[in-house]
Order: C-alpha cells, then sequence, then structure tokens
C-alpha cells in the first residue's frame, strides 16, 4: 500500500511568518487573503502570497489561503475576482465556509471545508467531499472514536487542530459576538466573549461564582498524541494561530514537526512527510515557553478523557507561565527576595496572582544573589508565587537562531567524449544533468577529496550535498570549471522543480448528493447570499432561513438567541454534573452575568444525554 502523506499546517499571520514556518518543518501554511478571512487582522496583499508561494513550493510545501467567511451578495463579483488573483499568484487551496464558491465562476483550485462548515458528523463530512471539497476541516470537539467513523465516511483527507487556543463552541456555529455588539465571527471579527470575566447566578438568584472566566478554556496540545490520530484517519495536523508572533510560530512548528517526523519514523512505512527537506531551526523547541493557557487534550480520548481534566482557564485568559518560585521576604515595593525554583535573570518577565486573584506581570530589571529589583512597584507578600511568561535568556537563543531547511542532493559526476557531465537527483523526483567541455589530464596528486569540497560547496541555496558518486579518476579538473558546472547544474534542478510543481484541482460537485439532515435550514446553517441558497436547494433543502448576519428581521437578534452549542460543560467542570449527587447542589437554571454587564446575561442550558452545553443570549433589557 501506498504511504500516506502527513502534514504538519502551520498558521501564518504575514510572509515572514509563513517563511519561518517553512524552514522550520512545516509541510503546508495557511494565511489571510486581502479579504475574507476569519481573522480579519490577518490579512496580506496577493504580492506577498506570491513570495510565500514560490518559496514554499519549492521545498513542495502547499500554501492555503482562508477564504472562510460568509459572503454578502453585493460581494459575490468581488470574491470571483479575489480568487482568481490568489490563484494566479500559485495558491495550492481555499478553505473556506460559504457554499456559494461551489456555484461561482472561479478557478479550478482547490476547496478545503473549513472547521466553520461544521461538519459535525460524518455524514455531513460526506457530503462535503461529495459537492466537490478535497479536504474536511475536523471539528476540534472530535474524538479517536468519531475521527475513525469520519475516515470510514470519506476518501478526501482529515484535517485535525492538534495545537493552540480553543474556541469553546463549535466552531461556525457561535453568535455570542454577533449579538453582544455586533461583530460576527462568522465574518472574521470574533470580539472573543468567551475570554470575558463572568459571575455564575443560579437559579434563586444567588451569585455562586464571581469574576471568572467561566469559557475561556485551555489552549489544546496533542503533540503527544499525533500517531494516535495519524492512525485514527488524521493526515493534516493544524496549528492554530494566525495572529501569533513568528517566535510563537517557529517554536510550535519546530516541536510538532519533530513528533511527526517520530510517528513517520516509527510507521513502518505507513506513513510520510508531505514534504521534501530537512529542517534544522538552530533551536531547542519547547512548547511552555511560549503563549499558551495550560494545556488539554480536550476530547480526544471522548467523554471519559474530557471528565479526566480541567478544561478551562479559568482564573485568567493570559499566559502565566512557568512556575520559577516564591517570594520569602519583601524588602521594599521595587524588592523582594525568591527562593527560586528555575534560574531566573535580568529582563525575565514573571507574573502573580494577587488576593484578588487578579494576574499581574512586571520585568526583572535587576537580579543580585537571590534578590529581584523591579522597575516599578509589585504589589506582593511573602508565599507569593511566582510564575515566568517570558524567558530571556530563551528569547536570546531564539533571536540569535537563523532556522534552515536543505534538500538532500544525490551527486554523480563522470567523464564524457570532450568532457565531463555531472548529474543531481533529489527527493522530490527531480533529475537533471548538465556538460562541461573541458580537457581532463592526468593528475599530479590525488584528487578525489578536493573534487568532494568543490561539490559540497552550496552556500545560499536551499540543497545540501548527499552522496557523491565521482568516477572521474584521477584526473585534473580546474576549481573554477567544476563551481560553474555545479552552479548550472544547481539552477537547472530550480527549473526542473518548478516546471513539475503539480497543484491540486478542484473536485466536481456531485449534482445528485442529498443533504444529509432536516431539508429546513437554520441561522444555525449560515446561508448568506442568493447562490449559497441555490446550492441547497439542488441538494435538497426546501425552507432555507438566512444567517443571523442577513436576517433583516432585528428582533431575531435582539431576542433570545442560541449562541453557541458545547463539548466543555460548565457544570461537569465545577463538579455539579447532572448525572452525579453534586448536581442536585447547585440549582439551576444557571446564568452567565458579564462582571460589568457589557455583555448579555446568558442561559446555560444542558443536554446530559449528548453531554452537550448549550449558551442562550437573554433578551435585551
Amino acid at each position: 500500500m501506498k504511504p500516506r502523506p502527513l502534514e504538519l499546517l502551520a498558521p501564518a499571520k504575514d510572509a515572514e511568518t509563513a517563511i519561518v514556518a517553512i524552514d522550520c518543518g512545516a509541510d503546508a501554511v495557511y494565511m489571510g487573503g486581502p479579504h475574507h478571512g476569519a481573522r480579519a487582522a490577518a490579512a496580506n496583499p496577493v504580492a506577498d502570497i506570491k513570495r510565500v508561494c514560490d518559496y514554499a513550493h519549492r521545498f513542495r510545501v502547499k500554501v492555503y489561503v482562508t477564504f472562510n467567511t460568509l459572503i454578502f451578495e453585493d460581494e459575490l463579483d468581488e470574491a470571483v475576482a479575489a480568487i482568481g488573483e490568489l490563484y494566479a499568484a500559485g495558491v495550492d487551496a481555499l478553505i473556506v465556509q460559504d457554499m456559494s464558491l461551489l456555484r461561482l465562476p472561479i478557478p479550478p483550485i482547490a476547496l478545503h471545508a473549513s472547521t466553520q462548515c461544521d461538519a459535525r458528523t460524518p455524514a455531513r463530512a460526506r457530503f462535503l467531499q461529495d459537492v466537490g471539497m478535497s479536504c474536511i476541516v475536523l471539528p476540534r470537539e472530535a474524538s479517536l472514536d468519531e475521527i475513525r467513523a469520519y475516515a470510514d465516511a470519506v476518501t478526501v483527507p482529515l484535517e485535525a487542530f492538534v495545537h493552540g487556543a480553543l474556541c469553546v463552541s463549535y466552531s461556525g456555529d457561535c453568535r455570542a459576538s454577533l449579538v453582544n455588539g455586533g461583530r460576527s465571527a462568522n465574518r472574521g471579527e470574533c470580539a472573543q466573549i468567551c475570554r470575558l470575566p463572568y459571575d455564575l447566578v443560579d437559579g434563586d438568584g444567588n451569585t455562586v461564582v464571581r469574576n471568572r472566566y467561566l469559557l475561556s478554556l485551555k489552549d489544546l496540545n496533542r503533540s503527544r498524541r499525533m500517531g494516535d490520530m495519524a492512525r485514527a484517519g488524521v493526515s493534516s495536523f493544524k496549528i492554530e494561530g494566525r495572529l501569533k508572533s513568528a517566535d510563537y510560530v517557529a517554536v510550535t512548528v519546530a516541536a510538532l514537526s519533530r513528533e511527526l517526523d517520530k510517528v513517520v519514523a516509527e510507521s513502518a512505512g505507513a506513513f510520510v512527510r508531505a514534504s521534501a527537506g530537512r529542517s534544522t531551526p538552530g533551536f531547542d523547541p519547547v512548547l511552555t515557553k511560549v503563549f499558551n493557557r495550560g494545556f488539554t487534550t480536550y476530547a480526544l480520548d471522548g467523554i471519559a478523557g474530557i471528565k479526566a481534566q480541567t478544561l478551562a482557564s479559568s482564573l485568567t485568559p493570559k499566559w502565566t507561565g512557568e512556575d520559577v518560585g516564591t517570594v520569602t521576604k519583601v524588602i521594599s515595593p521595587r524588592r523582594f527576595a525568591v527562593k527560586a525554583t528555575l534560574p531566573l535573570q535580568n529582563g525575565d518577565g514573571l507574573g502573580y496572582f494577587d488576593s484578588l486573584g487578579i494576574y499581574n506581570g512586571f520585568r526583572i530589571n535587576k537580579i543580585e544573589g537571590n534578590v529581584v529589583h523591579t522597575a516599578a512597584d509589585v504589589r506582593v507578600k511573602p508565599g507569593t508565587r511566582l510564575m515566568r511568561n517570558f524567558d530571556k535568556a530563551y528569547d536570546d537563543v531564539l533571536q540569535a537562531a537563523r532556522p534552515r531547511r536543505r534538500i538532500a542532493v544525490a551527486m554523480s559526476l563522470r567523464a564524457v567524449p570532450g568532457g565531463m557531465a555531472l548529474e543531481l537527483a533529489d527527493e522530490r523526483g527531480c533529475r537533471v544533468e548538465t556538460v562541461a567541455e573541458c580537457e581532463l589530464s592526468a593528475a599530479r596528486s590525488p584528487q578525489l577529496d578536493a573534487r568532494r569540497r568543490v561539490l559540497e560547496k552550496l552556500g545560499d541555496t536551499i540543497y545540501a550535498a548527499g552522496r557523491i558518486d565521482d568516477s572521474l579518476g584521477e584526473v585534473f579538473v580546474p576549481a573554477s570549471v567544476l563551481t560553474a558546472l555545479r552552479r548550472r547544474a544547481v539552477e537547472m534542478l530550480d527549473h526542473a522543480a518548478a516546471a513539475t510543481y503539480e497543484r491540486p484541482r478542484r473536485l466536481p460537485e456531485d449534482k445528485a448528493a442529498q443533504w444529509p439532515e432536516d431539508s429546513h435550514l437554520t441561522m444555525h446553517n449560515n446561508v448568506a447570499n442568493s447562490v449559497a441558497v441555490q446550492f441547497y436547494r439542488d441538494h435538497g433543502a426546501t425552507d432555507i432561513e438566512p444567517s443571523l448576519e442577513t436576517d433583516p428581521d432585528p428582533s431575531h437578534r435582539e431576542g433570545e438567541v442560541h449562541v453557541m452549542t458545547s463539548r466543555y460543560c460548565l457544570r461537569r467542570e465545577l463538579g455539579h454534573c447532572l448525572k452525579t449527587p453534586g448536581g442536585r447542589l447547585l440549582k439551576g437554571p444557571l446564568t452567565l452575568r458579564h462582571t460589568d454587564g457589557r455583555v448579555r446575561d446568558m442561559r446555560l442550558e444542558f443536554d446530559c444525554a449528548q453531554c452537550r452545553m448549550r449558551v442562550v443570549a437573554l433578551p435585551l433589557k
């Protein structure tokens, strides 16, 4: 059986970050285009995307552009023009949500069904494949058993999140931001309502939890479970983070690439990496050294796995960092002694929780022995636990590192009539040969090592010398002649790689495929334009409600709105699952109330049969 390619898919907020990701080992990168990406703050001009494509394709790395927002009626022509430009720039696929793109007159670019498509069931995934999607992005909530069911249902690659921030809601089915300020997540404008502090009010009106980030989940980290995911059917491992820094991307990509290499090495030939080249990051990638809210594998092991974890980062949505010690004595507001468990140095960023449970951060201005000096007043007391979320020593290593990615090239040098020939062959399947006309005269001293040194000098190219087969024998070749021959061969190899690169093409739409669920589509199906309406009608839908973003009736947005469904259950998180005796101790209905009233009250509903939580925004007062 042919090995299945495994792809590490990295985020990039801009071209520079994309190139860092490629150099650190990504098999594909995804980035925003000029518009219609689900992170409005991560847009990129087409010229920058073309630069990334030109660089990536040399390593057989693919470039995907997010076009995964709803498209309004008056934007359809603009979308067609934009996609034409992206296709001309060399983009390999679009990550999309709006079904109108299956019907618009766009180039034959591959389309990937984003997590916003909400492929919540294998039947939905099969439908998306049948209508032309070349890859299905699975919900973050999918367990290994559910991933296996998806793999049985489809033949196109499955993509799953492996690291980064978690949405508390099923993606694409969240309207919390929309009904609280008009910023739609499905239009790339999520206001991150889930990262705000709330009080929890019980059925008697009592506040049972105060000022906690009750919907803010920890970050995903499945780096040690990639083998399990691959064996279940995942082919593309996605890192979340299109607004993250280049340092964050470098560390996460290098760390996960290393883990994916182990999966491939231990697979007995079942898997291969999807791109070419070997990366040398130049630093030790440590995931705890970059932004995180604590880690969880979420629902990978099903409900039992969820119950075994604390999912929320309820004290703060910020990065608190690693424990580094405890305050032992306060000398002044800007000086205190610490008992450090890890080495500290000038410039480190530390933090602590104060008596009100609020996280405060500060920088070490100077450290003398065990005494920390700060540039501003710090309100700590003996016994305060300190955490570090900026490690100056580690950051210095990152800034000095120069990640490199190289493709090994086998070289063969031999004599031909009238001169010599150099053949280059690489793992991309490219093979070239060039000839130099020259006189080969007997040498007075051994020449093999000297010629090898010339051939190995590949400098700033993307190549590294692999096996060298030199059958010229003991003849003299001027170094300048051999150098020119090597340079011509490398140029020819570049041209061969560019000429043989093939982009995937869009799959055809099966017009007979039927929408697998109720023919009545609600606002939760996110239908925002007439082309999408006709698409669903052609596939069996008979009654189609508009998306909440395009619904002309303001009462639908201002009244009671089901804003999200989550596999995260606040009752379970607090130890009051309704299936346990502790459930009776917390009287419902439960309400989330924002601490300063800027967000509408939200009622929590619990579907114990499916182990789901629904969040309902209450009417405006």
